[in-house]
């Protein structure tokens, strides 16, 4: 079964929001860091679906050959090019009454973009060296670490794609803003960890604990989970120390903390992240809390949006 597992205030309104439209057929758009866990989150709305009794099914656009990548999301005909000796079924055809994660879509070539753009349009593919329309009902969902707004401005990126995909948008918050995550993902990685390697269930020791919430995350939930299972490997005994929790480069000083050489502006918004984060997103409070006009609060989040690390989306 995929569980997403948080107690983070803004990962539980994302579940909420995916609870609610996860029966549809909207296109979602997936977009977070590495390591952040967009396949996981996309193998969710489709356990969340009524397509659940089919297989999920993905590729990764970065991962497959532009050459070779037509063929694999469409399939192709026999006699279609050299090598060719038998038709082929593409992602598409596969995943044919059930969903599709076409991960890594912002490295996807602009002349596939176009014909992705067309399925999403007319619910039918043509295999490559066909020239049967093949009708197709698939659940798309797309994911990509990049700002797909921002590859539009640049032309690499079609933005009449763009706006097919982005019904419904999803943006997954680094583990970096939801600390208090640690608590709950580490002991699942380490009762994973152990029972794969068939030794004895390990905890974390506070101090443990605390060195975790003392470091930035640069690769996410994924280096978290690798760390914990390094740790666990290591660890003398049954429970895992500080001093066993090995991260290269480790620093205490945390980004969302204030520090000498952070400017005005830098401090003016980490305190209102902070306070919205406190008031769970309600602006009155926030205002209140902060001393200013829910006017003033409201143009500064303006200024924020497009800040990848304002976190800001729920509140919008």
């Amino acid at each position: 079964m995929n569980v997403i597992y948080t107690q983070n205030y803004k990962m539980k309104k994302l579940i909420e929001l995916i609870d609610k439209v996860a029966s549809s057929r909207a296109t979602i758009l997936l977009q977070g860091e590495s390591g952040t866990g967009k396949e996981l989150f996309s193998r969710y709305i489709h356990a969340k679906s009524a397509r659940n009794n089919n297989r999920f099914f993905a590729i990764n656009t970065a991962a497959v050959p532009e050459n070779l990548l037509e063929s694999e999301l469409f399939g192709f005909e026999k006699g279609a090019f050299t090598g060719a000796t038998q038709r082929k079924i593409g992602k598409f055809e596969q995943a044919n009454g059930s969903t599709l994660l076409l991960d890594e879509i912002s490295e996807m070539p602009l002349v596939l973009q176009a014909k992705i753009l067309r399925v999403l349009q007319e619910n039918e593919i043509e295999r490559v060296g066909g020239t049967e329309s093949i009708p197709v009902n698939v659940r798309l969902v797309a994911a990509t670490n990049r700002n797909l707004g921002e590859l539009v401005k640049e032309g690499k990126f079609r933005e009449d794609l763009y706006y097919r995909l982005n019904v419904i948008p999803v943006t997954i918050p680094p583990l970096r803003s939801r600390l208090d995550d640690i608590e709950v993902l580490s002991p699942v990685f380490i009762e994973s960890v152990c029972r794969q390697n068939n030794i004895d269930l390990k905890v974390l020791s506070n101090e443990a604990l605390e060195k975790l919430k003392k470091w930035q995350w640069p690769g996410n939930v994924r280096e978290l989970r690798n760390i914990l299972e390094r740790s666990c490997l290591l660890s003398a005994g049954n429970t895992i120390s500080s001093d066993e929790i090995i991260i290269e480069n480790f620093k205490e000083y945390r980004s969302d903390e204030l520090s000498p050489g952070m400017t005005v502006s830098k401090a003016e918004k980490l305190l209102i992240l902070k306070t919205l984060d406190h008031t769970k997103q309600n602006r009155t409070h926030a205002a209140d809390l902060l001393g200013i006009s829910v006017r003033t609060l409201r143009n500064k989040i303006n200024e924020y949006k497009n800040d990848s690390e304002s976190e800001l989306k729920l509140g919008a």
